[in-house]
């Protein structure tokens, strides 16, 4: 009952942070220009989600590396992929926030977690977290030069040290303090912890507000149509669960058993949300989609992982 209390304030919480920083956009301008502050806010929630991860639990992994390579191939590749069309069908504004909703990494915690609850193989979701948010550093500025060339003028080598210095320095750094000696502080204020990190999440929702509001009133106080606030929230919600079916199959014909097709399902298909704020931002596309596709994949891989509990539960039983 708490953990589902804490969800919905989490998720009234972060409406409430977009619906404050678009309203108040004009006054909250200012903090759009510093960007040592957005930088250092990501830092501090990526090292936070970073020193609670048990990542010696991939060396399970290690032993069949299939699953996780599935996994982690959806998650740089194929989610991208599938991502491409929608610029035939959404401003650019929008497809290209969430275009760089497809290249973000993995989310840190929640992949293992919905893995955990669903009876799958969290080190399978372990290892594609910490793959992808490594590889980070060269697949966010390689898809942003690639596809977004026109609309993102940022040069690639900047892009690239920024995000070691915001993505993969915080977490080298936290598991570094796990290996010697903070691990069992780390798990005894786990709560506490994550808690900071949501703060730091939501100040980046306001962040992304007070952008987005900037955004259309320099295009001259066109709003968003609702067909395309209609047609993003279908194509998010499509791209997850078309990522988290084709990953389940590949995993299934592989030979994978249902631990690891859950594992592959669920890792292949989820994204953090810190980062993509943090590029959108950047970026000056829309931060809309990001939110779009972590509140689906929120309320979808509840529903799903509950089923997949269900059903394992029932064949234990049978």
């Amino acid at each position: 009952m708490w953990e589902k209390l804490t969800k919905q304030w989490f998720l009234t919480a972060l409406a409430v942070c977009f619906v404050v920083g678009y309203i108040f956009a004009d006054s909250l301008k200012p903090l759009l220009d510093m960007s040592l502050l957005r930088s250092g806010i990501v830092f501090a929630v990526m090292w936070a989600m970073g020193v609670t991860l048990h990542a010696d639990t991939i060396r399970k992994s290690l032993l069949r590396p299939l699953p996780s390579i599935l996994a982690i191939a959806i998650n740089i590749a194929l989610v991208p992929a599938l991502c491409l069309p929608v610029f035939w069908f959404l401003p650019d504004r929008l497809a290209g926030g969430l275009f760089v909703t497809a290249l973000v990494p993995c989310t840190l915690a929640s992949a293992s977690v919905w893995t955990r609850k669903a009876g799958g193989d969290d080190s399978i979701a372990m290892m594609t977290t910490v793959v992808t948010n490594l590889a980070c550093v060269l697949v966010i500025p390689l898809g942003l030069s690639l596809v977004l060339s026109k609309q993102v003028d940022i040069p690639v080598t900047e892009q690239m040290r920024k995000l070691a210095m915001i993505v993969v320095a915080p977490l080298i750094l936290a598991q570094l303090m796990r290996r010697y000696g903070a691990a069992r502080w780390a798990d005894r204020n786990k709560i506490r912890i994550a808690t900071c990190a949501q703060m730091g999440i939501l100040a980046m929702v306001t962040f992304g507000a007070v952008a987005s509001a900037t955004m259309v009133s320099k295009s001259g106080g066109e709003s968003t149509a609702w067909i395309d606030m209609t047609m993003l929230i279908v194509l998010a919600v499509g791209i997850h669960l078309a990522a988290m079916l084709l990953g389940i199959i590949a995993a299934k014909q592989t030979g994978n058993p249902r631990e690891s097709q859950i594992a592959v399902g669920i890792a292949g298909s989820q994204k953090t949300l810190m980062v993509g704020l943090q590029i959108a931002i950047d970026c000056g596309v829309s931060v809309v989609p990001m939110l779009v596709y972590h509140l689906g994949q929120l309320t979808l891989d509840t529903i799903v992982a509950g089923k997949w509990k269900a059903r394992s539960e029932q064949d234990s039983q049978g």
